[in-house]
């Protein structure tokens, strides 16, 4: 589904969080939006990946890397991972790699920026905990809405029909 974030936030001003425009687009989608899963992380990939083998159906990865410019966190194997477990997108905010590759896939990804240099994967960080970043807290479950445009949040599905 195509999501108009400009829309949205005329729609539901008062149930929308507007994060802060950090973001570049890497993956083939556009747009897209869904439940968020959160991993808290600090360059350290192991627990995205995990959380990418799970079924994504009508969800977001939402990552919490720190903002870290040193590590990538996300590459083609990861969104590789997530088009099979059909994850409707990431958001990251942290680095991506690879990222010639990651434009190829049929998924929505976004992040701070990008570098060569892969993370650790160690494991460290946790699943499913509130994080905060961009000026908004995002809690597990939240609803991620993202296009060219930007990325908002809500408590809730917003019924856009």
């Amino acid at each position: 589904m195509d999501y108009n974030t400009s829309e949205l936030c005329d729609l539901f001003a008062d149930n929308v969080d507007v994060v802060d425009p950090i973001f570049t687009s890497y993956g083939g989608r556009y747009s897209f939006g869904g439940e968020i899963t959160t991993v808290k992380c600090f360059e350290d990939r192991e627990l995205i990946d995990r959380v990418l083998t799970e079924p994504g159906d009508g969800k977001v990865l939402l990552i919490d890397g720190g903002g870290s410019l040193r590590r990538a966190l996300l590459d083609a194997e990861s969104a590789q991972l997530a088009v099979e477990n059909n994850w409707e997108g990431v958001v990251c905010y942290g680095c991506v790699r690879e990222v010639d590759s990651l434009s190829d896939f049929d998924l929505g990804i976004l992040a701070v920026n990008s570098i060569p240099v892969n993370a650790d994967s160690q494991g460290t960080g946790d699943i499913d905990v509130p994080v905060n970043f961009g000026g908004v807290t995002f809690l597990p479950e939240d609803h991620l809405y993202a296009d060219s445009t930007g990325v908002i949040l809500s408590p809730e599905p917003l019924d856009i029909d």
